[in-house]
């Protein structure tokens, strides 16, 4: 029994050994076949001729499927040549960089987003945590103007009315502001700085009032779910959704009417006088909504972290993972996915992708010129 084992390993280790000799013979034959894309890109260069062929590509997994003697294995072939090709295709695009044929578009490197003298439009009303982060990011001094929705805000920047606005792109308990994700990519914005502010809901009514003498409550949908527990423990109240929550708090203020109250911000409290009946409502107590500085220009400063982007890829198996692919052959970090539906387009979809990273890192550029080359639109939004 013992020696029928130790055939068994003797066996195994000569099978390994034999393994280690094709994986070696493996190796040389890729790096001589990545030696001849260097070939390929500057013929490339020198024509014009785009990288990708997807004609050529699939000709010749067909041609290199029909070499294949074990049928079992034509699958795993194709899957191996298909990598093989993208990985070179990724190496043409760093060269064509490297040899001049850059695909970036101009813009103006700023050391910081300047503060003094502009103008800033955000969604809502003073006391809306729009108007907060405008103030925490901009100052209190700062020359604002407000409008009815976010749409409206990314206009008047695209326009060229105001120097940025202020919008919210994502909340920490509630998610992504579906909206705003459609608004970037329909429109001719750039992010150029991003600022948070935690959200922190209070209960509010006229001077004088108290808690026994509500009977509605007024604030946004949103507001209303977050603070769901706490409205649940005085049933006897009536909830009813406004536009916004620092809109809720003007109206208790006009209405002046004890018996109404407004779930908002303690600035929106401040700004309109009304009196804080609780604070800290929130069900969830780390809430946080994370606001996006736009701009109509071109401008990112230069220690800029994150990327931004947005694309669209061909409604076939796999070409999100191809998508994707450039960031990770470029050693980048992706930290966001968000999908959205294309308007018109039953079932097609729009991807929004964060990642870390610097426009003028040459990784950075390679995954953004791999990602242009083969996918059906692409939109930087923001180096920030």
């Amino acid at each position: 029994m013992e020696e029928k084992e130790n055939l068994e390993t003797l066996d195994l280790n000569e099978i390994r050994k034999e393994i280690d000799r094709v994986d070696t013979d493996l190796v040389a034959l890729f790096e001589k076949r990545m030696a001849l894309t260097t070939k390929v890109a500057k013929y490339k260069v020198r024509t014009g001729k785009k990288v990708l062929d997807t004609e050529r590509e699939k000709a010749k997994l067909a041609a290199i499927s029909g070499l294949v003697t074990n049928e079992i294995n034509k699958h795993g072939i194709n899957e191996i040549f298909t990598e093989i090709m993208a990985t070179s295709r990724k190496q043409q695009y760093m060269l064509l960089e490297t040899m001049g044929q850059t695909a970036r578009e101009d813009y103006v490197a700023l050391e910081e987003v300047p503060k003094d003298r502009v103008k800033v439009v955000y969604q809502g009303v003073p006391g809306a945590y729009s108007w907060i982060a405008m103030r925490n990011y901009f100052g209190e001094a700062v020359e604002n103007v407000n409008v009815r929705s976010f749409k409206d805000a990314i206009i008047m920047v695209e326009e060229g009315k105001v120097d940025y606005a202020v919008v919210p792109i994502e909340n920490s308990t509630a998610g992504i502001v579906n909206n705003v994700y459609d608004l970037l990519a329909d429109h001719k914005v750039y992010i150029i700085a991003e600022t948070f502010v935690e959200v922190k809901h209070a209960l509010l009514g006229v001077p004088g009032a108290t808690m026994e003498d509500i009977q509605s409550v007024y604030s946004h949908v949103q507001a209303l779910n977050q603070c769901r527990k706490f409205l649940e423990a005085h049933p006897h109240w009536k909830s009813y959704d406004k536009s916004n929550t620092a809109a809720s708090a003007k109206m208790v203020a006009e209405l002046n009417d004890p018996t109404i109250a407004a779930i908002a911000s303690k600035e929106a409290a401040q700004f309109y006088g009304l009196s804080v009946l609780q604070e800290e409502i929130n069900t969830e107590e780390n809430n946080t909504t994370r606001f996006v500085i736009l701009t109509n220009q071109r401008q990112f400063v230069k220690d800029a972290k994150k990327v931004s982007i947005c694309f669209e890829a061909a409604h076939t198996s796999g070409s999100l993972y191809d998508m994707l692919s450039h960031i990770i052959y470029n050693g980048l970090n992706m930290t966001k996915i968000e999908s959205r539906p294309i308007e018109g387009q039953a079932w097609e979809f729009r991807f929004f992708v964060d990642f870390d990273g610097n426009i003028d890192d040459p990784a950075v550029m390679n995954a953004l010129r791999g990602i242009e080359e083969e996918s059906l639109h692409i939109k930087l939004l923001g180096n920030y």
